[in-house]
Order: structure tokens, then C-alpha cells, then sequence
């Protein structure tokens, strides 16, 4: 660990998170159909480069707003959920490590609720996750550094979709444990396991989940983490600030109205927290992959991405070839359906699907 690596908390209040990112200059952004092909033809990974972000239309705020009306009591009360799960699995203080950007917010509720409804002290930060270059090590060093105790890490994220990042997750702690003679447990929590990889997960239903139709604007001003040149080996990951975006900013707002449902459920009467059953939403995970791939004619599962939280991504982040839904007129799919509409992407109706959406990426290869 060097002076290299400072934290920040974003565009939150300072006690409700540390983010263990590096700020780089708003410079060097790849345009979506570049970034695409570099990805797919292997030039580049996906975290060396960086999209811009574009703030969201009045129409697509108007369904944000929508979707937090329809769904964030049902949010509060998983927090809520997840939050008694952790308490049963920890002993003494809570040190949270989110995944940013979906995780944060989440993060930022469960350590509002965990000294308020639990009496448990807790520290918050959110760190950087990368397919296939793992979790920061610098991060986890410097968490280390601040005197919590290994055993007291839980790593923190909004959902599962295939499940790609919980086994990142798990196989980069396994690795860390044993160069450092650490014992932090590798799994994740999150509010909805759709994958079933999840070591705790407050359900495994395909719900919308507010915070995932926004970028930056609900996740502290912050970028995806990035990982390339401009990252020291003393660094933590880097991103984005997107300080220009602070009059439109959802992200404190969002987390304190979450937070204040989620104090309020907890005054009530309510029934014991129960993890979910994973090993169901595992089988229908890998059925479900399985026939898209051959029905698709797709040959990388990175291409398919199921679930409202990763189908949005795709539509917001990359080159979208469909947008699969079960229910064209679920108020779940008003946000991608108006995505859809805007960026020109087909959009077809499954009924069988097993989850309300599913995005395939283009391929930017053929031709």
C-alpha cells in the first residue's frame, strides 16, 4: 500500500461510503461501436477503455421515477432482509466492501440499517471487481490497513445475472487468502440472485430494482472502474467523476428515501429473515443459457445477458443486437422497451422466458 491510493466518497456524505477508486481525467473515452470491437476481437479488455456517459432523458427519468414509486418498497425490504442475514452470519462489526457501481447503493442502506435496527457498527466501502482481472488488491489491502478484521468483510452487490462476478469474486479472495494467510470470505451478498451463485441473497426473483436503470447518477457520480496504463501498481482501480453531472445527481436522495422505507419496515412486526433458495434459480440459470445460446446461434455466453439489471446495462452500455421480453406492456420493461425505441434495437416477446428481459450483444465482428 502506497500514498498513491486516497479514498473519496463520491457524491454521498462521507459516512455513508469510501470509495477505493482513483479519479482519472475525463480524457481518452472510446466511442460504444469502437470500445465493442475491441473488446470482441480481443485487442483490448473491457476495462482498459471507457464509453461516455449521457445523462438520461426527461422520459427515461420519469420512468426511473416510475420504477422507484412500483418497487422501492420492495427494495427497502430486501435491505432490510439482507441486513438480518448478515447479522446472523457476523459477530462483532460489519466492515461492507460493495462492488461498484451496483453494489453501492446497496452498501450505502446496509450501513445505515445495521448500527440503526441491528446495533451494529459498521464501515462501508466500495471497491472496484473486474471479469477475468479480479478484485483490487490494493483495495483490500488498504482495507486491511484500517485495522478491521478479515473475518468481518462482507462483499456486497446488487444482483446476480449469470453469476460471472460471484465466481470472480470468490476465486480472487480464495487467491488473496492464501498469499496473505487471510481468511475473508469470498461470497456475496445480494437483494436478488437470479443465477443462484450468491452465498446469500434476499430472493431470487427478475424484480426491478430501481438503482439499476441509471449510470452514474445513482451510484455517487462514479464511473464503471477502470483498469489500464494509467493504473499504478500502488493505485487503486480508477474511474470517472462525473462532477458535471451534480445538479441532476439521484444517488444521496435515492439512498436516504431507500434507507428511510427500509427504518420504517424495521419499526413494524415482521417474520424472521430467510436466505433464498439458490439451488432452483441455479437449474433455471443453466437451462436457460443453454437453449439461448443454441437458439440464438451464440457462441460466447458473454453475449447474453439475462435479467432487468444486466439487460439494462446492455442497452445503456454496449451495442444491443435484442431485447428479449416476457411482457411487453410489464411496467418492469417500460425503461428498456423506451431504451430499445430509442437506440433502434428489436425487441421480441418470449412468453416462456424465464425472466422478465434478456439483451444479446451484437457481434462486432461479422461483416
Amino acid at each position: 500500500m502506497t500514498a498513491l491510493a486516497t479514498t473519496f466518497p463520491g457524491s454521498y456524505r462521507a459516512a455513508d461510503v469510501s470509495f477505493l477508486l482513483k479519479p482519472l481525467p475525463l480524457q481518452g473515452f472510446v466511442n460504444v461501436a469502437a470500445k465493442e470491437y475491441l473488446i470482441q476481437s480481443g485487442q483490448r479488455h473491457y476495462s482498459e477503455m471507457l464509453s461516455p456517459e449521457a445523462l438520461p432523458s426527461a422520459r427515461y427519468l420519469s420512468i426511473f421515477r416510475q420504477a422507484c414509486d412500483a418497487n422501492m418498497a420492495r427494495m427497502a425490504a430486501d435491505c432490510l432482509a439482507l441486513a438480518a442475514l448478515i447479522v446472523e452470519r457476523r459477530s462483532g462489526p460489519v466492515t461492507l466492501v460493495s462492488l461498484a457501481r451496483a453494489g453501492t447503493p446497496v452498501g450505502v442502506v446496509l450501513n445505515r440499517l445495521l448500527p440503526a435496527v441491528f446495533r451494529r457498527a459498521s464501515r462501508h466501502y466500495s471497491v472496484s471487481i473486474i471479469r477475468d482481472r479480479g478484485i483490487d488488491q490494493v483495495a483490500l489491502d488498504h482495507i486491511l490497513a484500517q485495522g478491521h478484521a478479515p473475518e468481518s468483510i462482507v462483499f456486497i452487490d446488487g444482483w446476480t445475472g449469470k453469476g460471472v462476478i460471484s465466481g470472480e469474486l470468490a476465486s480472487a479472495v480464495a487467491g488473496y487468502n492464501a498469499r496473505h494467510g487471510t481468511a475473508i470470505d469470498g461470497g456475496l451478498y445480494v437483494l436478488s440472485d437470479l443465477a443462484g451463485t450468491a452465498a446469500c441473497a434476499a430472493s431470487c426473483d427478475d424484480y426491478l430494482i430501481p438503482s439499476s436503470i441509471l449510470n452514474a447518477t445513482v451510484s455517487g457520480l462514479i464511473s464503471r472502474s477502470i483498469l489500464n496504463e494509467a493504473i499504478g501498481p500502488g493505485d487503486f482501480h480508477g474511474c470517472v467523476y462525473y462532477q458535471q453531472f451534480q445538479a441532476h445527481d439521484q444517488s444521496q436522495a435515492f439512498a436516504d428515501d431507500l434507507a428511510g422505507q427500509a427504518m420504517a419496515l424495521a419499526a413494524l412486526p415482521r417474520k424472521a429473515a430467510a436466505p433464498s433458495h439458490k439451488e432452483n434459480a441455479a437449474a433455471v440459470s443453466r437451462a436457460y443459457m443453454l437453449a439461448a445460446l443454441q437458439q440464438h446461434g451464440v457462441k460466447d455466453a458473454n453475449m447474453v445477458k439475462p435479467g432487468i439489471g444486466e439487460a439494462t446495462r446492455v442497452l445503456l452500455r454496449r451495442t444491443p443486437r435484442l431485447l428479449i421480453v416476457r411482457d411487453r406492456q410489464a411496467p418492469e420493461v417500460a425503461h428498456l422497451a423506451l431504451l430499445a425505441q430509442e437506440k433502434n434495437v428489436p425487441m421480441v416477446v418470449d412468453r416462456a422466458l424465464p425472466y422478465h428481459a434478456v439483451s444479446l450483444i451484437r457481434s462486432a465482428l461479422d461483416g
